[in-house]
C-alpha cells in the first residue's frame, strides 16, 4: 500500500457526499453519515468492501474515558495507519488526502475529513451534515495526522 490514489478522484467522490445529513455511525451517501462514515463510504466507492469495521462507538467516545492516558488509545489514527498511506504532515498534503483532527490535547483524535484543496476540506459536521469548510487556522492547528488513499 505504498502507492497513493489520484487525489482528484477522491475529491470528486467526496463532493458528491455534500448535503448528506449527519447520522451518528451512518455510512450512506444521501441517507446519513458521520465523519468516519464519510471516509468509510469513500473507501467502499473506491475499493469495494471495507478492510475492517469500527464496531459501535458512542458520539462522545473520545471524551468518555477515551484519553490516551487511561488506555483509550488512538483508534482513528491507528486505523488510518493500517489502511491508508501516511503523509508527512499538512505541509505535504494534497487534494484527496484524509485529515484527522484532535480537538483537545490529551484526548484521542476524533474527527476526519477530505482535503479538497489548499484551503478547504469536506467533512460530516454534526450540526450541518456533509459540508465544505474553510481550512482556517483553528482547523489547521488541530490536524493530528494526514493520510492518502492507497492505489487500487
Amino acid at each position: 500500500m505504498t502507492e497513493p490514489l489520484a487525489g482528484a478522484r477522491v475529491v470528486d467522490l467526496a463532493r458528491d457526499w455534500i448535503g448528506t445529513p449527519y447520522r451518528h455511525q451512518g455510512t450512506a451517501k444521501s441517507v446519513g453519515c458521520d465523519c468516519l462514515g464519510l471516509i468509510r463510504g469513500l473507501w467502499r466507492e473506491l475499493y469495494g468492501d471495507e478492510p475492517e469495521t469500527p464496531g459501535p462507538y458512542a458520539a462522545d467516545w473520545a471524551e468518555r474515558g477515551g484519553s490516551r492516558e487511561n488506555g483509550g488509545g488512538e483508534r482513528l489514527l491507528d486505523a488510518a495507519s493500517r489502511h491508508l498511506v501516511t503523509v508527512d504532515g499538512l505541509g505535504k498534503a494534497e487534494a484527496g488526502d484524509v485529515l484527522i483532527f484532535r480537538f483537545r490535547a490529551g484526548l484521542p483524535a476524533r474527527h476526519c475529513g477530505v482535503l479538497e484543496g489548499p484551503s478547504h476540506f469536506i467533512h460530516a459536521y454534526e450540526q450541518a451534515g456533509v459540508v465544505r469548510s474553510a481550512l482556517v487556522p483553528g482547523w489547521r492547528r488541530r490536524v493530528a495526522g494526514v493520510f492518502r488513499f492507497p492505489a487500487g
